[in-house]
């Protein structure tokens, strides 16, 4: 019989981002849907924008993927994300989970791991739920730029920690 030790410090306070195994690297993604709006990029400063505008795989209730094991077969430029991709890119949200723990911070009161619950994201109101436009199937290229919101580099109040999110040490 193996005792699990409850006083152990939880994988994403005591691993990097590379030594995390598969299940536990999918574990650490909050469910928001942030990371799945359409992004445009101004071609001289290279500013990133988001929109509220969705993936076409985006579930706009669930906020995942419709998709997810073969989501890039039907969206080619989707990011797949590795440990070395989050510290090179510049796009994720500041709540995003992945950012967090390779910045040496901890997560949210209400990322699923704390909470227990993967609907306290929403009930946070940090996820895209109820807030997207449509898809980028369903909204003309030529609106993408009426689309650009700022609220996805943003936490809701009360999402954050007092304080926010602490380094860990």
């Amino acid at each position: 019989m193996t005792l699990i030790d409850t006083d152990a410090a939880p994988f994403w306070k005591t691993k990097t981002l590379d030594e995390m195994s598969p299940e536990e690297w999918e574990s650490l993604c909050d469910g928001c849907g942030r990371c799945c709006l359409v992004k445009l990029q101004d071609e001289d400063s290279e500013a990133i924008a988001y929109t509220d505008i969705g993936c076409k795989l985006l579930n706009e209730f669930t906020c995942a993927c419709r998709d997810y094991p073969n989501r890039q077969a039907h969206v080619p430029d989707c990011v797949r994300l590795t440990p070395d991709v989050v510290r090179e890119i510049g796009w994720l949200p500041p709540s995003c989970a992945y950012r967090l723990v390779a910045e040496g911070r901890d997560l949210y009161w209400w990322h699923h791991l704390l909470s227990g619950d993967r609907d306290t994201i929403h009930q946070a109101g940090v996820s895209v739920r109820g807030r997207v436009a449509g898809s980028e199937e369903d909204i003309p290229f030529a609106d993408f730029l009426d689309h650009m919101v700022r609220w996805p580099l943003r936490l809701p109040k009360g999402a954050a920690h007092p304080g926010g999110p602490r380094r860990r040490r």
